[in-house]
């Protein structure tokens, strides 16, 4: 049979982290690749209760078709969690945040629209708009976020800007109050709209990030969130946030991608949510990820002394991001390590246009300390035998 693939199927690449996830699954790998939430943070009894409750109260209705917008006890208690001023009919209950992405690309891109994106930005972002045949422009960032001088430089003819302003996949950095109050004035100045994904939120550490940017212009953004990390990602539960003007559009394409997202999953999330869960649950993933972040960094500090590698240390989140010497590139290396059973993820992929090849992400929440400590162990020594090869610095000794 002779198949003839639409143009925009060209677009379509194999994600780069899927495939490094199926060699995470070889038996031995201790994996600080993927971006999984930790299994032991699952409230496995309060889905349980709830899958029961749901069946006994209201089985037929929660088995049936549904509302595309989604269940409305679910949008308020999402307009509610938000700190600003939500109306539930601008909420959007998406199949996963992803799913939001792909709503926003098709509403908003055309073929060769400008679509400003952070430098890195997260992958999943690229792989959704890139169908829709978009023009990504990098905005120079950094430690704090996008640079509002060459965000205000490139914001001409942009259909949006896409930020992540806390704990950034893949960096993990968070963008500052300052930083925030200046891009977003400068957007709404500019007549850009921002794209704010916000799956990482309320995965702090010590303090609650700033205000997010939508809260400080509503009108001017759409705003993503996710159940994935503080729930459950098997779920595929989100939603998202949009004006008025531009709801009936986004509402429009995901009624043609799947009609509604699974009314049962909804009417479970909005049972487990009541009397207050979250804010008792979320606690306890704050928690457990801080102390493998805390051992992540201790490990690092430990093995890669006299190695010139440079990481930041996230405030919240599940990434910590990392810059190897000059020479070394991570794609290359990568197999290398898998070889000492521990992989990573190389970090040019999530630059929209020539990416860093020396960079990498690690995530720290699945791994033990003990596999933490393992694995970072192994990566350094992998890497003290790569630039052995490469010749371009001496053997470094390896920590006492």
């Amino acid at each position: 049979m002779n198949w003839k693939l639409a143009a925009r199927a060209a677009k379509m690449n194999p994600s780069v982290l899927r495939e490094i996830l199926k060699v995470t699954e070889r038996p031995g790998i201790i994996s600080l690749a993927g971006g999984l939430p930790s299994p032991k943070t699952f409230p496995i009894q309060a889905f349980a209760d709830a899958c029961a409750e749901v069946l006994h109260n209201d089985g037929q209705a929660a088995l049936q078709y549904a509302a595309s917008e989604g269940y409305a006890p679910l949008r308020q208690a999402v307009a509610d969690m938000l700190p600003w001023n939500v109306d539930p009919a601008q909420v959007l209950i998406t199949t996963g945040s992803q799913q939001g992405l792909d709503l926003v690309a098709k509403v908003l891109i055309d073929p060769g629209s400008k679509v400003l994106v952070e430098t890195p930005t997260y992958l999943g972002a690229l792989q959704a708009f890139g169908p829709m045949e978009p023009n990504p422009v990098s905005v120079a960032s950094d430690e704090d976020g996008v640079i509002v001088a060459d965000l205000v430089e490139k914001a001409k003819d942009a259909r949006f800007v896409y930020l992540l302003p806390n704990f950034q996949n893949p960096t993990g950095r968070t963008m500052t109050e300052a930083r925030r109050a200046a891009v977003s004035a400068a957007a709404a100045e500019a007549g850009l709209p921002i794209v704010e994904d916000n799956p990482y939120g309320e995965l702090w550490f010590d303090e609650a990030p700033p205000l997010p940017l939508t809260a400080r212009n509503p009108e001017g953004c759409i705003y993503l969130g996710s159940f994935s990390k503080v729930l459950a990602p098997g779920l595929r539960l989100g939603f998202l946030v949009a004006p008025k003007a531009i709801y009936p559009k986004l509402l429009q394409a995901k009624q043609a991608v799947d009609l509604h997202t699974p009314i049962f999953t909804q009417r479970m999330v909005s049972a487990v949510m009541k009397d207050g869960f979250l804010d008792r649950h979320v606690p306890t993933i704050r928690a457990l990820y801080k102390r493998q972040r805390d051992a992540m960094i201790a490990a690092l500090t430990r093995e890669m002394a006299g190695l010139d590698v440079k990481f930041n240390a996230p405030k919240g989140g599940m990434f910590l991001w990392a810059r190897l010497p000059e020479g070394v590139d991570t794609v290359k290396l990568l197999p290398k390590a898998v070889e000492r059973n521990v992989a990573f993820v190389p970090g040019a992929p999530f630059y929209a246009g020539l990416g860093d090849p020396r960079t990498l992400r690690l995530s720290f929440v699945t791994a033990s300390v003990e596999e933490i400590d393992t694995a970072i162990a192994a990566l350094a020594l992998t890497l003290r035998e790569e630039l052995a090869l490469l010749g371009e610095h001496k053997l470094a000794p390896a920590p006492v």
